[in-house]
């Protein structure tokens, strides 16, 4: 168990502020589960609300416990690792697996699949999703990142809050897009009678929510290629959006029509580039990894029933790598 002190040099508006100024190496998240599960005194106090007024001379001690060994258990699964440092680590996770334990799915996730594949990983997204910096659907192909310290954690999670980390998507959707490109900000929060699902709400009932769209490539008015970069990511963001546009992604379960026109095991949604800044050395990087098998036959198929360049896509199905 460790404990810091710290005392208050001026006054500050709120106590999670004033710890983030002072624990740089703590995410937010963890500095409020902190303060909420009693791990922190005021003034020898015990407070338990993050907005609690901090003065100047207050003396300020958090408790920090023991680091809980994993829960999830190591699974010898084969995964696709595109890039690791002693930092981090990109993986090209496939359809169909889960990123974390939870919900009923207790083995054959990422997570398990990690603790097996890599040597360490950070502990600030705790002993269910250790490392764990962002997410992707069960059924969405591709690229996401893994902390294996906590320094990088909190600076990968910092990217990708202030946006400096790109994430760039493909898919694939129903109908004729007519706007070649775009700029959607909604609020996306849970949807008003269907908990299982997200949707867009009026402004100030959910979180907001960002993206921008360029087409790629049209199909005969049936389909339309689409790339998406995020801009911010709340669950099911992309799927959300499309659907918002009135052109779901194509076999997309859950956001999609009720009769597919085409037959899929999963949305047809692909992340195919991320671009981030090395934690330690400050070096700009990117990583792409082409389209699932599945999804790039489909194209295929596609170009060659109504007459579209086949070359002018080729990049997707390149194999993927560092630049």
């Amino acid at each position: 168990m460790e404990q810091r002190l710290f005392i208050a040099e001026e006054r500050c508006a709120r106590l999670d502020v004033f710890l983030a100024e002072q624990m740089e190496d703590f995410t937010r998240s963890r500095l409020k589960k902190l303060i909420e599960g009693g791990q922190v005194c005021v003034n020898e106090q015990p407070v338990t609300k993050a907005g609690v007024e901090i003065k100047e001379g207050d003396r300020v001690l958090i408790t920090i416990p023991e680091a809980v060994e994993y829960t999830a258990k190591a699974e010898n699964i084969p995964i696709d690792i595109v890039y690791q440092d002693g930092d981090f680590a990109v993986v090209n996770k496939p359809k169909g697996m889960t990123v974390h334990v939870g919900n009923g799915n207790e083995s054959g996730t990422l997570v398990n699949a990690l603790l097996y594949a890599l040597d360490v990983l950070s502990g600030i997204g705790g002993v269910l999703r250790p490392g764990i910096v962002h997410r992707i659907d069960k059924d969405t192909t591709g690229l996401l990142v893994v902390a294996k310290n906590d320094k990088a954690h909190v600076s990968l999670a910092s990217q990708i809050a202030q946006k400096s980390c790109k994430r760039t998507y493909y898919a694939l959707l129903e109908g004729n897009l007519k706007e070649e490109k775009g700029h959607i900000v909604t609020d996306i929060g849970r949807h008003p009678t269907d908990r299982l699902k997200m949707a867009v709400l009026p402004q100030g009932e959910g979180k907001i929510a960002i993206t921008d769209y360029q087409v790629v490539a049209h199909f005969g008015g049936e389909f339309t290629l689409c790339k998406f970069d995020l801009q911010t990511g709340r669950t099911h963001q992309i799927r959300v959006h499309a659907k918002h546009l009135g052109h779901p992604i194509a076999c997309d379960p859950v956001y999609g029509y009720k009769k597919q026109k085409l037959k899929g095991d999963g949305q047809l949604l692909h992340a195919f580039r991320l671009e981030l800044t090395h934690p330690t050395s400050g070096e700009r990087m990117s990583f792409t990894a082409p389209l699932p098998p599945s999804f790039a036959e489909i194209l295929q198929k596609l170009c060659k029933q109504y007459d579209v360049d086949l070359a002018a896509i080729s990049y997707l199905f390149e194999e993927g790598h560092i630049c």
